[in-house]
């Protein structure tokens, strides 16, 4: 496997979260980050890892890393004011690689095989993404919310992280859109670079809300 690096988002506001931090929200006695970084150190392709953060959590993401022994962090650095910028902070702190994994810190449940899927997808055709099928049926509405039409849910696929590219097409990338995107692989889309989907994880949840955190404590129980 040619070098691979991952960026770990955790530099977002938690607006939904009643002021509380879901980065470093306590689970089962560790923060919530720890949960992402840890698989991805875990992971043997992974050689080097970027954590992107707010300001206020750079100090405990320092204690963080070196508590639970997480030697891949090689770089720690602030977030911008967009999802995009603050992507484009980790890779300008990262070495050059072949590879770039794109993670959100607040998927606590990635796992390395399906970290492992897309680095093999990716070495096949550039770029993967891992997704689920969307399994209800999806209205797109007008700004008074009157149903416009019904979307063919066969084609749609709900995007998952990590999504993982060769490192010089997302530098190209986010050298050329400027346009706000909620992910990288849509810029790459705008610049016509084959992605290709493959299945992700019921379990890959996002936590952007404290009923998120109650699952994610839930699923982690069982495991």
């Amino acid at each position: 496997m040619d070098s691979v690096a991952a960026i770990v988002l955790a530099a977002g506001q938690s607006t939904r979260m009643e002021g509380q931090d879901k980065i470093f929200a306590p689970v089962r006695g560790r923060p919530l980050l720890a949960y992402a970084l840890t698989t991805f150190h875990q992971c043997d392709s992974i050689q080097q890892i970027a954590l992107v953060l707010s300001q206020a959590n750079l100090e405990r993401a320092r204690e963080l890393v070196c508590l639970e022994g997480l030697g891949k962090v090689t770089a720690m650095c602030l977030g911008g004011e967009r999802r995009q910028d603050s992507v484009r902070a980790g890779l300008m702190a990262l070495q050059p690689c072949a590879f770039v994994a794109v993670h959100d810190g607040a998927r606590p449940l990635i796992d390395v095989e399906t970290i492992e899927t897309g680095l093999k997808l990716a070495t096949e055709v550039g770029a993967a993404i891992p997704a689920l099928p969307v399994v209800d049926t999806i209205k797109e509405v007008d700004e008074q919310r009157y149903i416009e039409r019904t979307m063919p849910r066969q084609r749609l696929w709900s995007a998952q992280t990590p999504q993982i590219f060769l490192y010089d097409w997302l530098i190209d990338a986010h050298k050329r859109v400027q346009q706000d995107v909620t992910d990288d692989a849509s810029m790459l889309e705008h610049l016509g670079y084959p992605i290709k989907v493959y299945p992700g994880s019921r379990r890959n949840i996002k936590v952007t809300s404290l009923e998120d955190l109650k699952l994610f404590e839930a699923l982690i129980t069982e495991l």
